[in-house]
């Protein structure tokens, strides 16, 4: 078993889950720890047990005693960093957005395919085994024709303080602030709910209309040198190749939920609801005889390899796995035409098709 050398490359908080779960692989070893602040980065290595620190993305490719990198920095960066990563011949595993619009995306994408090395993105709800159960369900034909999908990502940190209080910690400002990299929640979590909807349906939308809301927050919606102009809020409407409707949407202001993605898929022969939050999943299924009872089961699901588990074994392999580079490409090249639906409240085409090469995987 090929032995595989990861480092982290942005040493904030998500970073803690990276080296968690990458130390929990059998044969991968965390082995470095990257930030443009170098102290961040040494304490952040001291914390974890990683042997080297460095406070800069070249520093570390002079070093070069990496397989694979984690790239976990902010939005905007992924792309430069990305860039480079590829350049040295290194595999990457980055996070959600891969890119801060399509063709920046495209590019990482087709250079990380001519390289031939593994580019992953870490979509996490693929990790929740009712996603895999349900996309094989609607797949095999268990409701019957798609009909209609109702589908939510919910978040309170704008109301609630469980996860801190945003208007003193840099960590959730920055999300709220355009000039600071951030394209609100649609940019932020958008991805994630996309990705549920439609992998667990497993076709794309053929068009969508979209409405994106920004809410006053502080005096002057400014809080220090952050502007709080990102969108808190959007409501999406998407049709799917068969006529089918759907109805898409996510907030930061949803009382009461921390963080909870809901989907609910109706057919002509049954229907599958999903409810994922951070305490708990459930599955169930109203279907056959059920559905003149109107009877709901639970269905029990099996677990599946994660996608830190997936991207090590592909870089073992020798080839791509999914959720890929051009998986997050083809999803965010349906958030670049939302922005462009938000702004103006028109339907746009979406730039999926029923003979699309970019299919859900």
């Amino acid at each position: 078993m090929k032995n595989v050398r990861i480092a982290i490359l942005g040493t904030g908080s998500m970073a803690e889950q990276h080296v968690k779960h990458f130390k929990a692989i059998s044969g991968c070893k965390v082995v470095a720890g990257i930030d443009v602040e170098e102290a961040r980065s040494r304490a952040f290595c001291t914390k974890a047990g990683i042997g080297h620190a460095f406070g800069s993305l070249e520093t570390a490719l002079q070093w070069d005693g990496f397989d694979a990198v984690a790239n976990v920095t902010p939005d905007a960066v992924h792309h430069p960093t990305t860039m480079q990563l590829i350049a040295a011949n290194k595999h990457v595993f980055c996070e959600k957005p891969l890119a801060e619009n399509f063709l920046l995306a495209d590019e990482m994408t087709r250079e990380a395919d001519t390289a031939g090395l593994v580019a992953m993105v870490n979509l996490v709800y693929r990790n929740v085994p009712q996603i895999q159960k349900a996309r094989a369900l609607v797949l095999a034909g268990t409701i019957g024709e798609l009909r209609h999908v109702e589908a939510s990502y919910r978040q309170s940190w704008l109301v609630s303080n469980a996860w801190g209080d945003w208007r003193t910690e840099d960590r959730w400002l920055w999300r709220l602030s355009e000039a600071h990299g951030s394209k609100g929640v649609l940019g932020d979590i958008g991805i994630h709910i996309l990705d549920f909807v439609t992998y667990g349906v497993g076709v794309e939308p053929v068009s969508l209309q979209a409405r994106l809301k920004t809410f006053p927050k502080a005096e002057g919606d400014r809080i220090g040198s952050y502007t709080l102009d990102a969108n808190d809020s959007f409501v999406m409407t998407v049709e799917f190749p068969n006529g089918a409707l759907g109805v898409i949407h996510a907030s930061r202001f949803m009382t009461g939920y921390a963080n909870t993605l809901r989907l609910h898929v109706f057919g002509n022969k049954g229907a599958i609801e999903i409810d994922h939050g951070s305490k708990a999943t459930t599955m169930r299924i109203c279907a056959g005889e059920d559905v003149h009872k109107e009877t709901w089961r639970d269905v029990l699901c099996e677990s599946v390899p994660s996608n830190y588990e997936k991207f090590v074994a592909a870089i073992r392999a020798g080839h791509n796995d999914e959720p890929s580079f051009r998986r997050a490409a083809a999803l965010q090249r349906l958030l670049d035409v939302c922005f462009d639906a938000g702004a103006t409240g028109d339907r746009r085409s979406a730039p999926f098709g029923p003979s699309s090469p970019h299919t859900s995987r």
